[in-house]
């Protein structure tokens, strides 16, 4: 091992928490400051708890907002095309007139 190389390593390293939670453990840190511990993690505690530092959250519920929005315009836009669909077949197609006439010509 190369001397004067490595970290100095505290076996009394103080952990504190934003809940405010504070434990010891060893580190290469003397004083290491966390957002989410034991203490306070949903998945120990039992809690839902939303931790957004960056906006994450609002986020992604502004995205599923306007696909919801998204998705209702296309099912609208699919009826009309649905309805204009059953508009046009009304009417007899260039086909049906050519036959029409055929049969009017042999009569």
């Amino acid at each position: 091992m190369k001397a004067n190389i490595h970290p100095q390593f505290n076996t009394e390293a103080k952990v504190s928490c934003a809940c405010g939670n504070t434990f010891t453990t060893g580190s290469t840190l003397a004083e290491i400051r966390v957002d989410i511990c034991s203490k306070c993690h949903p998945f120990f505690t039992g809690q839902q708890k939303f931790v957004d530092t960056l906006g994450q959250v609002d986020k992604f519920q502004k995205k599923t907002e306007s696909s919801k929005l998204q998705m209702e315009e296309r099912k609208k836009i699919i009826e009309m095309r649905k309805a204009k669909a059953t508009a046009v077949s009304d009417k007899p197609s260039l086909k049906d007139l050519l036959m029409q006439a055929r049969k009017n010509l042999n009569s």
